[in-house]
């Protein structure tokens, strides 16, 4: 993967342009497509390490393109920095949900975005430099260096963030995470949302452990923690 690589995908082609220019400018190869379909298509094809990915995109919406990129083995790791014209909350909570790594409103600046893709490769490389450790507990495994997960021993098709989220949980079985210390571990200091977030990242990750799902415990007015070992042993 190319992570010096841009994919753009955005219909408004004078905005497109307008960032095009600018990470080109910063030093990032820059790929554009104006559709979600060839969008998909670019993406599959020359893998890019970051995909600024519009939400309202003529053939394929962006959160359409955003499932198949993470369900697609060759573009399931490119980190994606959705936009959208869309301010409701609930439309934030959706594109975390698919598999997105950040999320900026219109209008806003080229600065800003700028700063926000600085802001995810830092957390990406972060998280390269400490991947070489697996987190297991009660058959969940986390592999860090390849960002696999596994549930006594069948796969976990996680999105970066879920991985994140449960990869935190796991390493301290037993200790209550608050929502605000789960973002911070799961998005990145760097990003703004709502503490409803964590809510949907694992709401998607219970459905996806099954019978395992119980694992992680809410902790009422507090946030979650995954289930003590040690607890169980005792009783």
């Amino acid at each position: 993967m190319n992570r010096a690589s841009v994919l753009i995908v955005e219909d408004d082609r004078s905005l497109a342009d307008v960032l095009a220019y600018n990470l080109k400018q910063a030093g990032y190869e820059v790929l554009v497509a104006n559709d979600g379909q060839s969008g998909l298509a670019q993406a599959q094809l020359k893998t890019p390490g970051l995909i600024v990915l519009d939400l309202m995109l003529p053939v394929l919406d962006g959160l359409e393109v955003c499932r198949r990129l993470r369900a697609d083995p060759i573009t399931r790791g490119a980190l994606i920095l959705m936009l959208t014209a869309k301010a409701e909350e609930s439309d934030q909570l959706v594109g975390f949900s698919v598999g997105a790594d950040d999320y900026v409103t219109k209008p806003f600046s080229v600065k800003v975005l700028m700063e926000r893709i600085r802001a995810l490769e830092r957390r990406r490389r972060l998280g390269e430099d400490n991947d070489d450790d697996v987190a297991t507990c009660h058959g969940v495994v986390l592999d860090q260096r390849r960002y696999q997960a596994t549930v006594d021993g069948k796969p976990l098709k996680l999105t970066r963030s879920e991985f994140k989220l449960l990869n935190t949980l796991v390493r301290q079985p037993g200790r209550v995470f608050r929502r605000s210390e789960l973002i911070d571990a799961a998005l990145g200091e760097d990003t703004i949302v709502m503490e409803r977030t964590i809510d949907v990242h694992v709401r998607a990750i219970r459905r996806k452990m099954g019978e395992h799902a119980d694992l992680i415990e809410t902790m009422r007015g507090v946030g979650y923690r995954f289930r003590d070992p040690q607890a169980i042993d005792a009783t």
